[in-house]
């Protein structure tokens, strides 16, 4: 799809996965009044990840309650075999990650690590995936782990509507922010910018008021924020704060083509990136009218 448009506002994800499971109806009713653009619903199947969340029936129950666009994540290790069941539920977006197109590397089923490939092997299994949502009417999408490079996700871009880059290791909540997804955001940007696609990048992990403007700044129009929302005694104004960290970052490069910094901090980073400054002046790459070339190598 072609991108006929320049900078746009930041959009945001709640991850449910935060919020209160025993009174979730009353979470998803609080957050609406937040006006978010989706819902983020992590599936977790205790083989892909280190975890066991919820199924087609939450997501089914989801879909009878709330307007907003539910953003399927699946962190499962059969995504084909289980696909449907999650199309029947309601799911108006559904990404699964690349790692299961690939020979898996590792598998730790604690936090710090996950599942990564160092090549694509199986592409037709994501094609097939994408095709298959696609016949449903929904958006599909794709995510990659921390140790996953993104150079292998660079020639499914026309196929997808999303990338998700994972800023933290899949599994559990409440992580600290990956620096390093910087870098592959900015080369997924970069990539999409060149070839005028109108792709949402995602990023889920780490996501809050010190992180959302570094995210925007390397690239990243949907931001999932999780603990950062539903673990702030105020769900409402936490929300609001991500967006107007996020588009503040986006409504600089409209206003000015100067040079910027942000500095992340060491709230919500990695300890050994508490200084990291990160240049707005990437946020070029949000313009279509300017392609640029990709670099090659997604670390910093």
């Amino acid at each position: 799809m072609t991108d006929s448009s320049n900078t746009k506002a930041v959009q945001i994800a709640p991850s449910l996965l935060s919020a209160d499971f025993m009174n979730l109806q009353q979470a998803v009713r609080l957050i609406e009044q937040g006006d978010p653009d989706w819902l983020h619903v992590d599936v977790m199947d205790g083989h892909f990840v280190p975890n066991l969340t919820i199924g087609p029936p939450v997501i089914k129950a989801l879909k009878s309650i709330t307007p907003i666009p539910l953003d399927v994540h699946l962190m499962i290790a059969n995504p084909a075999q289980q696909l449907d069941w999650y199309l029947d539920a309601g799911a108006d977006l559904v990404t699964v990650h690349l790692e299961f197109t690939g020979q898996n590397k590792a598998m730790a089923f604690s936090p710090g690590s996950s599942a990564f490939i160092e090549e694509v092997v199986y592409p037709e299994r994501l094609l097939e995936i994408v095709e298959r949502v696609r016949a449903a009417g929904r958006q599909v999408g794709v995510s990659i782990n921390p140790d996953t490079p993104a150079q292998l996700v660079l020639p499914f871009l026309e196929n997808l509507s999303l990338i998700l880059v994972m800023s933290v290791h899949p599994g559990f909540g409440g992580q600290s922010f990956i620096s390093e997804a910087l870098e592959k955001l900015r080369l997924i940007r970069t990539s999409a910018t060149a070839n005028r696609l109108d792709l949402l990048i995602e990023v889920d992990g780490g996501i809050d008021t010190q992180t959302a403007g570094a995210a925007a700044a390397a690239g990243a129009n949907l931001l999932v924020a999780g603990n950062a929302i539903f673990g702030s005694a105020d769900p409402l104004a936490a929300l609001a704060s991500i967006r107007q960290a996020a588009n503040a970052v986006v409504q600089s490069y409209a206003d000015s083509t100067a040079p910027q910094v942000i500095n992340v901090g060491a709230t919500g980073v990695n300890a050994d990136e508490s200084s990291m400054l990160v240049e707005t002046s990437s946020l070029s790459m949000l313009d279509p009218g300017t392609p640029t070339t990709a670099p090659t190598s997604d670390h910093l």
